[in-house]
Formats: structure tokens, C-alpha cells, sequence
């Protein structure tokens, strides 16, 4: 798919490399990237793979913000306190994302600047009023979120930047939150709508009725970018958070719309949903139920921080040829393919199934250094230096030298593995699920399978298998 595949280890390698290589892609989780690739999304020949400068690596506390680095992950958001109880919003949207194999690569930043209306981190970060620190040839600069999209999948970025840091100004007190999105299913779907809604509250908070001092109110998939109901929130301004204050600020986001009909609704009905969201949104941020349905314990099918690897003061070349560690093997193969390709074609381990080439059906999924993985979606790069388990290998992960895991036994005896094709990667994703929650309720074995589409429709039979593997 490319030809030359770089790897640098610094921030100030990654922006050289862009700078004289105008006709590169940058590439960070690779949800976004190889997808395009594949179809032929302005193609290229050279990749530059950011994941190996743990500087970018983090979600801290910082003056008054959430600074969220661009290697930050949306899993990384999920997982965070701080986030949870300060960018409400932005967790809610992160968890939207895909699955949690989707999430457990693709980056808050990436997601930015693809820059596409129906990503949902976007609405989180414009009503939250994020900025981001663009970095290039002409040194630092703050850009707001608002400010930073031009059009569909166009930002200001100019030639040679790249985004590095996300700051999240951390809700107060007075202030309160929520992100809502309508999908066409729970789990790996492209917004239908979603919004977004911050409130500043004038005092006092305990009040029955609380009243709005400020609003913010963030719509996706309504207009070429995401947009800011301006009119609704001026409406809100000042006001009780009553029925009849909240109905009509919903029915004004409509002057903010400019929707089209696609294969995932008409214009005429996200006008009507959008409506419908914006009241429910308002409704829960009045009662305080906003943070009710966040999870208290999130899936994240990972079980084992991804180690630094070490970089010995190396000259900046091409990698050449990757070398990894493959269910306990030391094996080579090509870094010009995804993963998925170097495991079936250069390491022979078959067991890995293509079902889609997009991350959508989960039956490729592999751990890669302990982190459940779609590996059609993890350039064979980011696998130098690193760890791969697959079907082939899961097996010896079992505890006390068991010939099966104990879930691929309880597979076989709930007749949960009908023609096959997808059991590799539902065995994958539950395995490590097993490992994340050993005693797991219904709701985390749906997310942790979320990401896995069975084509025989067995779900039930699968599921079960899981509740009987859960250790005693």
C-alpha cells in the first residue's frame, strides 16, 4: 500500500519529515488513513508514523485545562477520571467512537483532523470551547475549534504543521455538560446527528429550577462543519431551565442547520431529530441526570500499558523491515502492508480473518502488546519492536497449562462457534475481555463484542459462552 515508512522519535523529527515531505500522510491510530488509503483517498507512498513519540502520549491536568497530547487516544479519554468529572462531553463522545478496538487506536487529534461533520468528538471539543496548539515552519500557534474547520474534511492547517495538543478548559461547579449522538446502530456507526450542550448556571445551583447564565450548544452532521446554535443559545440566556424555555430553544437549533439527505437520513429528519436531541439534552442537564449513563467501570480491551520502545539514539531512516515477537515467536515481515496482511501472508498465521478491510466487523482483531486491535487497521509498522498474540497463540495465555482457553472451550461446548469466520475475533475481543473484568456483567460482554459482527447472527449462543468461561 506505501513504499517508505518513517518512524520518527521526536516531535521536532516528525515536523522536518513533514516539512520536506509534502506529499506524505501522517499517520497516528490509522482509523482514518488506512481506510482512505485503501479506497484510494489521496494516496501516497510514504507514511510518517507518530506513534513512537511518547512525549505526544497523555491527558494531564494543566492550568485550569485538560491538555490532551495528539497521541492521546479515545480510550485514553474513557479511562480518565479527570476527563470523566472535567470534559464530560468529550468522555461521552470518545465512547461513541467505534468499538473499543476502534478506540483502543484512534486518536482525539486524528479524529480533529480529518475534520469530517460527523465526527463526534468535534461537537464535545466546540461546546467545551477547546483550542489547539498547531505547531510548524513558523513556529506555535492557538487555533480555536470553531476557527479550525474551513469546510467538509478542510482546517487551516497549513503545509508542513501538525496539531500537537488539545487544551479542554475543565468544567466548574456552576457548569454542566452532555454529548448525545443518534446512530443507526449502538456501536461502530457514523452519526446520524449529535449535539452537544455546555451551561454555565447562576447561583444558586440547588435550586429546583436552575437558571442559565450562558449557553453552548454544538451540532454535528447538520451543516458542512459543526456549528454553534447561536440563536438557541441566546435564548436560553437568563432563563429558567423550564419546558417551555427548553422546547423553544430547540425548535431555534433549526436556524443553525443546513443538513443533506445521505444513505443515513433525509435533511427533514435530522432537522426533526436534532430538535428532539437538543430538548432531551437540556432536560437531563436540568434534573442533573446528565452523567447518568456513564459507565462505572468502561471497557477498554486492555489490559497492559504500551511500553516505550527504546530508540538508542538511531539516524532517522526508513524502517526497513519490522521485527516483532508473535505469539512468543521472533518473526520478520514487511512494514509496506497492515498488519492483518504481514500475519496471513509473511508469518503464515491464517487464523486472522479479513471481513471487511475496515474495522467495522472486528474478525481480524489481534492483541498487540496486550490491547485488543484491529489489525486491518494497524499499519505492520507499529508492530516493530512489540507483541502480537493472535488465534494461533491464545491458547498459551491460559492459566495453568490448560490445551484450550478457557473460553475457547466454553465456545465448543455452548455451540457458539457456527461456520467460524468471525470466532477468531470474538475469541480475541472476549479472551481479553475475561483478562480486563474476570467477573463481567451483560452490559460490558455487549461493548467488549460490540466491535465483532457474527454472520451466522449467533449471538446469543456467543454471548453465553462468555458468562460460562467467567471464572468461579
Amino acid at each position: 500500500m506505501w513504499k517508505t515508512y518513517y518512524q520518527p522519535h521526536t516531535f521536532d523529527e516528525a515536523l522536518a519529515l513533514v516539512a520536506s515531505l509534502p506529499e506524505a500522510r501522517v499517520i497516528a491510530g490509522g482509523t482514518d488513513v488506512l481506510v482512505e488509503l485503501d479506497h484510494g483517498v489521496r494516496p501516497t507512498a510514504t507514511l510518517i508514523d507518530l506513534t513512537r513519540i511518547e512525549a505526544l502520549r497523555y491527558v494531564r491536568e494543566e492550568a485550569g485545562q485538560v491538555r490532551i497530547g495528539a497521541l492521546a487516544t479515545h480510550n485514553d479519554i474513557v479511562a480518565s477520571a479527570l476527563c470523566a468529572h472535567t470534559a464530560l462531553p468529550l468522555a461521552q463522545a470518545c465512547l461513541e467512537v467505534g468499538a473499543p478496538q476502534i478506540r483502543a487506536r484512534g486518536t482525539v487529534v486524528g479524529n480533529l483532523v480529518t475534520a469530517s461533520p460527523a465526527n463526534d468528538t468535534i461537537t464535545a471539543l466546540m461546546a467545551l470551547g477547546a483550542e489547539l496548539v498547531v505547531c510548524g515552519p513558523d513556529g506555535e500557534r492557538l487555533v480555536s475549534s470553531e476557527a479550525f474547520y474551513t469546510g467538509v474534511r478542510r482546517t487551516v492547517l497549513r503545509p508542513g504543521e501538525l496539531v500537537r495538543e488539545v487544551r479542554v478548559p475543565m468544567l466548574q461547579p456552576h457548569q454542566r455538560g452532555m454529548f448525545l449522538k443518534l446512530g443507526l446502530r449502538r456501536a461502530q456507526a457514523i452519526a446520524v446527528v449529535n449535539v452537544a450542550v455546555v451551561l454555565d448556571l447562576a447561583a444558586p445551583l440547588d435550586q429546583e429550577t436552575p437558571v442559565v447564565a450562558r449557553a453552548k450548544i454544538a451540532l454535528g452532521c447538520v451543516a458542512p462543519t459543526i456549528v454553534r446554535a447561536t440563536a438557541a443559545e441566546a435564548a436560553l440566556a437568563g432563563q429558567p431551565l423550564q419546558r417551555e424555555q427548553m422546547a423553544e430553544a430547540a425548535r431555534l437549533t433549526l436556524q443553525a442547520m443546513a443538513p443533506i439527505d445521505d444513505v443515513r437520513g433525509s435533511a427533514e429528519y435530522r432537522r426533526t431529530v436534532v430538535v428532539g436531541l437538543v430538548e432531551r439534552v437540556l432536560e437531563r442537564l436540568a434534573t442533573g441526570t446528565h452523567a447518568a449513563d456513564w459507565p462505572a467501570s468502561p471497557v477498554l480491551l486492555s489490559t497492559v500499558a504500551p511500553e516505550a520502545v527504546a530508540t538508542r539514539g538511531e539516524p532517522l531512516v526508513p524502517l526497513a523491515q519490522v521485527e516483532a515477537i508473535v505469539n512468543g515467536s521472533a518473526v520478520r515481515f514487511s512494514p509496506h502492508k497492515t498488519l492483518l496482511d504481514a500475519l496471513r501472508e509473511d508469518v503464515q498465521q491464517t487464523g486472522t480473518k479479513e471481513g471487511c478491510a475496515e474495522g467495522e466487523c472486528g474478525a481480524c482483531t489481534v492483541w498487540l502488546d496486550g490491547q485488543a486491535v484491529m489489525s486491518c487497521l494497524v499499519p505492520a509498522g507499529q508492530a516493530h519492536g512489540r507483541h502480537v498474540t493472535t488465534i494461533e497463540g491464545l491458547a498459551a495465555t491460559a492459566p495453568d497449562g490448560q490445551f484450550l482457553h478457557p473460553l475457547q472451550a466454553s465456545f465448543i461446548a455452548e455451540g457458539a462457534v457456527q461456520c467460524g469466520y468471525c470466532i477468531p475475533g470474538m475469541l480475541m475481543a472476549g479472551a481479553k475481555l475475561l483478562e480486563e473484568h474476570p467477573a463481567p456483567d451483560l452490559a460490558q460482554i455487549q461493548a467488549a463484542l460490540s466491535g465483532n459482527l457474527c454472520r451466522c447472527t449467533g449471538y446469543r449462543k456467543i454471548i453465553a459462552a462468555v458468562q460460562a468461561a467467567v471464572s468461579p
